[in-house]
């Protein structure tokens, strides 16, 4: 990085041939790792000094590097996206298919249809991605369902059908009881050997194992039965590439549908769904469309964005940190794709941003004391503050400020609340946790799992998104709601662990290499003596155990709206994505790139004759 030196009024001084933006405060990028500070304060009162002379009255202050690369969507290339799908012609095409299949959803509410017909047709809209438009019709048909339905299922039942009408219903908020399996078990209480081919009903078995609680055993136990069969499945038809039986046994045993990130998995099944024999080709043609249509909403969304990130020349000040806003909005699509929630899209991305640069103060970039400052500062919340922090910080900080206040007159001007000081604490807790995992690195501190954990599941920053998502996506906003948030209640703390350890088990080896704190893998290996991979099974375990509590907390959370409590779980799913093959924040990986760029970018090919009037 460049040497930085600080002039008589404070302001950042840097030898650089990069112009940036007049807008911007301070006018060149960070590239050397060390930082020319006065001894005795903050800002020199001396006259300028250039790099080639130091001032005798200076210490370097050498910096740590996370050895970012720099975006991969650069201003230049996000502003040139042209989505021709936004075009009123397919929109047109959209409205007469999605007439079409509501007047199909309205035939089964009214009429005796099979129910392995109904519930595949649900399935099927929520995979692809469109069940949205369709809530009312779709609560309709499963309130007739379960009216019908009685405790025991009856004997002549399929394993597919009743694990698909188990899933379905209880992810639609029914309760419908475990015991719905108990005609599959035998007189030991296991799961029947005679189940063992139906790979179709093994499969569905599985995936419905995911909605269990902490105390269901049949369900928890029907996770390891599905699982060893399904892979001797894959074992005896592993070259059998064309097979979508196999294909859909080895997508889910990656990661089951309930913890996949839902635009993801709309993207994929529709490729998937493509390939069926027996598609139904106006649901396909609208999942295709759908999916191209909110997609140049997505890019609407990310063209503003990028106007806003240039004009806050926080890339360019601030070097050190990930320029990462392309999959920033990503995690917001992921917790919300709905096209008429893009407020709510742009506002996390902004908040996610600040998370990233705070992160990498807290971890690479600032010295100790000049956390503790800022830490300070953050707390108090107040420009006035921003004197006492180097420079470096201070453009950050007050373009937090700004944009956390935005969130706060926009819900003021909706609500009429001040909810400013709920916002602020959940910054603060954050930089506190922060504050606490610099202190262990900087003495060498080595905290236990469990000490590790009770500071991580807040300083993941899940807790401090998820309440400024309640603001802008709750209404009305009750007194109860609001009075609950600043404790943190279960569905946010099960959301933050399960991305705390997801996060861990992809980042833990890159972020030690730079210098980090133990993550929970190497606590855990501290404490047990355990080998590393022997640590990665037992987090493994704990992120399953910590969805069967997050599964209870969504029953109990009756202070909290629907949306909000999907959007707690939507974030988790989206960690598992974005970490399933690695840091795909931070270093980018193939994985995370090509998935991105599916969803954001590249819209899916449909057929021109499929789109002319019928």
């Amino acid at each position: 990085m460049k040497a930085i030196l600080f002039n008589n009024v404070g302001m950042l001084s840097m030898a650089t041939s990069r112009t940036t933006p007049a807008t911007c405060l301070l006018s060149t990028r960070l590239s050397q790792p060390s930082l020319v500070v006065p001894k005795a304060c903050m800002i020199s009162t001396g006259a300028m000094k250039l790099p080639n002379e130091p001032n005798p009255n200076t210490t370097i202050i050498q910096r740590r590097s996370g050895n970012y690369k720099p975006t991969m969507w650069d201003f230049q290339y996000i502003q040139s996206v042209n989505n021709h799908y936004a075009g009123e012609k397919y929109r047109e095409r959209f409205d007469e298919l999605k007439k079409e299949m509501k007047k199909n959803l309205m035939m089964m509410v009214e009429g005796s249809q099979e129910l392995d017909d109904k519930l595949e047709l649900i399935d099927n809209l929520e995979r692809l991605g469109v069940s949205y438009h369709f809530k009312d019709e779709i609560m309709q048909i499963l309130r007739k369902i379960h009216d019908q339905s009685s405790t025991n299922i009856a004997a002549d039942s399929s394993l597919y059908c009743t694990a698909l009408k188990f899933r379905i219903l209880r992810q639609h908020g029914f309760h419908i009881s475990q015991d719905i399996l108990n005609d599959f078990k035998d007189v030991n209480g296991n799961l029947k050997q005679s189940i063992c081919n139906d790979t179709k009903g093994l499969l569905q078995l599985y995936e419905a194992s995911f909605l269990s609680t902490e105390k269901e055993t049949t369900l928890k136990n029907a996770t390891k039965f599905t699982v060893a069969h399904l892979r001797n499945y894959i074992d005896n038809h592993c070259g059998d590439h064309n097979n979508i039986m196999v294909s859909l046994v080895l997508h889910a045993l990656e990661l089951p549908r309930h913890w996949m990130m839902p635009r993801l998995e709309t993207e994929w099944y529709i490729r998937i769904y493509d390939r069926t024999p027996n598609a139904n080709p106006v649901l396909l043609e609208l999942a295709k469309l759908d999916f191209n249509i909110v997609q140049s909403r997505h890019q609407d969304d990310l063209r503003i964005l990028s106007r806003w990130w240039k004009n806050t020349c926080l890339a360019e000040k601030l070097s050190f940190s990930r320029d990462r806003l392309v999959e920033n909005l990503f995690w917001a699509v992921g917790t919300m794709f709905e096209p008429q929630h893009s407020y709510f899209r742009k506002m996390i991305t902004k908040t996610i941003v600040f998370i990233s640069i705070i992160d990498d103060i807290y971890d690479v970039y600032g010295t100790l004391d000049e956390l503790e400052l800022f830490t300070v500062a953050i707390q108090r919340w107040d420009t006035k503050e921003m004197e006492q922090l180097p420079d470096y910080m201070r453009v950050c900080y007050l373009a937090l400020i700004n944009t956390t206040n935005e969130v706060a007159h926009e819900v003021v001007k909706k609500h009429g609340i001040n909810v400013l000081p709920h916002l602020t604490k959940s910054w603060s807790d954050l930089c506190k946790s922060y504050l606490r995992e610099a202190r262990w690195y900087y003495s060498g501190y080595k905290p236990s799992l469990e000490e590790y954990m009770d500071n991580a599941w807040v300083s993941i920053a899940v807790p401090m998104v998820l309440v400024h998502a309640l603001f802008l996506v709750t209404n009305p906003i009750t007194k109860e709601a609001l009075e609950s948030i600043s404790s943190y209640p279960d569905i946010i703390r099960r959301s933050a662990t399960i991305f705390r350890l997801t996060d861990d088990l992809g980042t833990s080896s890159d972020e030690l290499k730079r210098g980090d704190v133990p993550k929970s893998i190497q606590c855990y290996m501290n404490e047990k003596g355990a080998s590393e991979e022997e640590a990665r099974e037992h987090i493994r375990c704990l992120i399953k155990e910590t969805w069967e509590f997050m599964n209870t907390a969504e029953k109990e959370s009756c202070l909290f709206s629907e949306t909000f409590v999907g959007i707690a779980k939507n974030i988790a799913r989206t960690a598992h994505c974005m970490y399933l093959n690695g840091d795909g924040h931070g270093i980018q990986n193939t994985d995370v790139k090509s998935s991105i760029t599916n969803i954001l970018f590249h819209p899916i090919a449909i057929p021109n004759a499929a789109l002319l009037p019928k």
